[in-house]
């Protein structure tokens, strides 16, 4: 593969795992695969390898997208995690700090393939969660549409390394939840329902992802620009 434009990660931590599944953060948004990687600044090898694969985007964008010539303002895909997102002004989350952050996804027609460390294909999709370690192999390419153009982040093969702690938090299982003392819940005395607990959603369960700092938008939660 003598592709310019893609690059295959060191080890990164994973969040807002979209990988089975596509998914769309808005009603009417195009669903698509996608996973946020956080880059260790402290892996100078990886991050040369993408300024310089975004590098090559850009003369591609010249010569096929942009008639030509470079926009003098060109967004690329990865953001400064100890720096503030640039669509708010709003610091990134403590998980991003001392990381290079960055988002990739692929149309719901070009599922990633997701592997283990052997490289055997992931089939119990509960091992692959925010918070865990893994390779990510990503592509750069030039975009000129709606008025924008820019470098975007496409996403190929995926290989998790190693287990982490997931982001957010996970919900318990079913023996955590019941199996310790065996006793029946006290009823009300007064017989009515009880009002569900706020705050916990099916993704922030499914995903491990904050459960209620994050609405339901089109916006990446991470770099606070739309998907």
């Amino acid at each position: 593969m003598n592709d310019l434009t893609r690059v295959t990660t060191g080890e990164v931590r994973l969040s807002y795992v979209h990988l089975f599944k596509p998914y769309a953060f808005q009603a009417g948004q195009e669903e698509k695969y996608s996973v946020t990687l956080l880059i260790p600044k402290t892996d100078t090898a990886t991050k040369a390898r993408i300024d310089a694969a975004i590098e090559a985007a850009k003369q591609r964008g010249i010569t096929d997208k942009w008639n030509g010539a470079c926009p003098p303002i060109l967004p690329i895909p990865i953001y400064d995690g100890d720096g503030v997102r640039p669509s708010d002004g709003m610091e990134f989350g403590p998980e991003c700090k001392g990381h290079w952050v960055m988002t990739a996804s692929a149309k719901a027609d070009y599922p990633p393939e997701v592997v283990d460390a052997g490289l055997n294909p992931i089939i119990n999709q509960s091992e692959v969660y925010s918070g865990m370690y893994g390779r990510v192999n990503v592509s750069f390419f030039p975009y000129a549409f709606g008025g924008k153009k820019g470098i975007g982040c496409g996403l190929g093969p995926v290989q998790k390394t190693r287990d982490g702690e997931p982001l957010g938090g996970s919900a318990p299982t079913a023996a955590q939840a019941f199996g310790d003392s065996g006793q029946q819940p006290a009823t009300p005395s007064f017989g009515a329902a009880q009002p569900a607990t706020p705050g916990t959603t099916g993704y922030a369960a499914a995903y491990g992802a904050p459960a209620v700092s994050q609405p339901m938008t089109g916006i990446n939660p991470i770099t606070g620009l739309p998907y």
